[in-house]
């Protein structure tokens, strides 16, 4: 697997990351076939695993998903001294909705929570914020942050659903490692919102999120004439094809695509050895 500098923490990293958010769902599959895929994605030398406290069924399922990969790797038989797990909190489940809580003490709360999910024995490596909540200054909402920063329960610091000028004010607050914002060929926005070009110019790690589209639209991606005829003519799977895309757009971009099932992961795996040509890359955008 092809490694790469997560911003600019001297720390390397797998190239494309297992995104955890799909085997904590209400539609999760069972909790053993689940660690069987972050197992695997761990033999294919994927070293960047990325979560959330959000990633459940409700508020009463919280955290599921960060126990879920302690859990697998806490019982892997391989090295995992090298992994790296972005988490976040700031959102809320309730009845299985989505909202936005900044709130400061909320915040202290979840990050506790997140470090004892992890085992509680070693900082959480990065924690990032979930979305800026407009109830609470970014001022509030991060400074959490820095104090577990310096009281050792956070090692990084990220944000995620942030403009330029939030990210700005955020890393005036604590320093920022990584951005995580929704791209894909459908929004494509951080090509035009500045945010990829800043977190390119300033070393920061880019992680795009739902790279496939979602739950909705990822098998949508058979229906773009360009990705569809560029997967057959390279022999790989549209999604290959998608992960590849993104990775051309920039060296500050980490994919990290979700997986429920072994052959998802594997697949998302060997994208790593997909080159796109810039007149395939034009094809995609055109198409796009």
């Amino acid at each position: 697997m092809e490694t790469k500098e997560l911003g600019k923490t001297g720390i390397l990293v797998s190239a494309i990351g297992l995104g955890g958010m799909p085997m904590s769902l209400s539609n999760r599959p069972p909790e053993s076939q689940s660690i069987e895929v972050i197992h695997r994605a761990l033999d294919l030398g994927i070293t960047f695993i990325d979560t959330a406290d959000s990633y459940c069924k409700d508020e009463s399922d919280k955290h599921h998903n960060e126990r879920l990969i302690h859990k697998a790797l806490s019982s892997y038989q391989g090295d995992v001294s090298q992994v790296i797990v972005a988490t976040k909190g700031g959102l809320m489940r309730p009845n299985g909705s989505w909202t936005r809580n900044g709130n400061p003490e909320h915040l202290r709360q979840t990050i506790r929570v997140s470090f004892e999910a992890f085992g509680g024995n070693k900082p959480i490596d990065i924690w990032q914020y979930h979305a800026p909540d407009p109830n609470y200054t970014i001022e509030e909402s991060l400074a959490p942050a820095k104090e577990a920063v310096e009281a050792g329960l956070i090692r990084f610091v990220g944000v995620s659903n942030f403009s330029v000028e939030q990210i700005q004010r955020a890393r005036d607050v604590v320093d920022i490692v990584s951005v995580q914002n929704q791209y894909s060929p459908w929004e494509r926005q951080p090509e035009t919102d500045g945010v990829l070009k800043y977190c390119e110019k300033e070393g920061l790690a880019f992680l795009p999120w739902s790279p496939f589209g979602g739950s909705r639209r990822h098998q949508g991606l058979q229906d773009i004439s360009a990705i569809a005829q560029l997967a057959k003519e390279k022999g790989v799977s549209v999604y290959a094809i998608v992960l590849a895309w993104l990775r051309s757009k920039s060296p500050a971009i980490l994919p990290i695509p979700g997986a429920s099932k072994i052959s998802s992961i594997e697949d998302s795996a060997k994208a790593i050895n997909v080159k796109l040509s810039d007149q395939e890359v034009q094809r995609i955008d055109q198409a796009t």
